[in-house]
């Protein structure tokens, strides 16, 4: 009989180690576990490690036919700024990659009768607002509202949303009978910010590298302008979405893509918080025009409403409990260490 588990792709990622510590903890799924990389050593052991491509199809097949696979959690991705320096691996491991897991775990849900869940992370870069006006004016918004993105990263996070909400109720529509549909469900998440990992590749990384930067006493220039205004959640509310999305009731839920969120910030509000705390940090702004276009181009906040309503979504950090609770402490020691 082939063992029931949570499949988690790009799980050595920040979102991915947060999430199987989570899971692990929770101990009730055995989880699989799938990236480039091999787990860091404080996780080993949490999971069925594989080091593996999500581009392989044949590993992904081999996978899946090895496995029960109940509920996957799709968090492979290649990031927002390094898909603007190679935009044609961006799609295929953002797009093909998704497009092909969607399409084993469509199969699967048909062969066992039953709904699989797919939950996908996307992201505010889905969003393009024309202008700062436009940003200033739509400070809140809906998921709806202004799908025109202007990365590779963007377009293909907006795709895949539909991609998924295509193979959840649409797939195989022809068929004289139709089979048991996928069941996708996806966040929105605006930056996220940990303790624990350092981002790598993203256009909302000013934030959190500020903050790793002055732990450890390194001098730190900002890529945007003080006044760049973006929403910001802590790395456990990013965990606490996916669980209570994935755990939701299938008749609750309106929407297969919701917004999620907790607190924005300008980029000098940033600031001023990491030198409260580390007073002597060398935080300077020297705005790169290129990834200030992309800043300026994402919302200055999320329109979270269907979220809180559908299934219950509160985020339990809100600024100054981010900071206070959540980050300050937890990377002081870290570099302390």
């Amino acid at each position: 009989m082939r063992k029931k588990v949570v499949l988690i792709t790009g799980a050595v990622g920040e979102i991915g180690q947060a999430l199987v510590r989570q899971l692990f903890d929770e101990g009730t799924n055995e989880l699989l576990t799938l990236d480039l990389h091999r787990m860091p050593a404080g996780l080993a052991g949490q999971s069925t490690h594989v080091e593996g491509d999500i581009l392989d199809q044949t590993l992904l097949t081999r996978l899946v036919t090895e496995f029960e696979v109940d509920t996957i959690f799709h968090l492979a991705a290649l990031l927002s700024t390094r898909g603007e320096f190679a935009p044609e691996l961006a799609h295929k491991v953002n797009v093909d990659g998704t497009l092909m897991l969607l399409q084993l775990a469509a199969e699967q849900s048909q062969r066992s009768d039953r709904s699989l869940k797919f939950i996908f992370p996307s992201s505010i870069a889905a969003y393009g607002m024309p202008d700062l006006e436009t940003k200033g004016r739509d400070a809140l918004v809906r998921e709806w509202d202004w799908n025109y993105p202007t990365t590779m990263y963007g377009c293909n996070k907006l795709y895949c949303e539909l991609l998924g909400i295509y193979y959840s109720q649409y797939y195989q529509q022809l068929a004289a009978s139709r089979p048991a549909m996928l069941d996708f469900r996806s966040v929105r998440f605006p930056g996220l910010i940990s303790a624990f990992t350092v981002p790598s590749g993203g256009t909302t990384d000013y934030g959190p590298e500020m903050l790793h930067a002055a732990a450890q006493g390194r001098p730190y220039a900002c890529f945007v302008r003080p006044d760049s205004t973006l929403p910001f959640m802590a790395m456990p509310d990013a965990i606490d979405s996916l669980l209570k999305l994935a755990a939701a009731p299938a008749e609750s839920l309106s929407r297969r893509v919701y917004n999620v969120t907790s607190f924005s910030l300008t980029a000098a509000a940033f600031r001023d918080r990491v030198l409260s705390a580390f007073p002597d940090a060398q935080i300077s702004f020297a705005p790169d025009v290129k990834r200030q276009g992309i800043v300026d181009s994402w919302p200055a906040g999320l329109n979270d409403k269907a979220a809180r309503r559908d299934w219950g979504w509160r985020p339990a950090y809100d600024v100054d409990r981010a900071f206070d609770e959540y980050l300050l402490p937890n990377i002081t020691r870290r570099y302390q260490k």
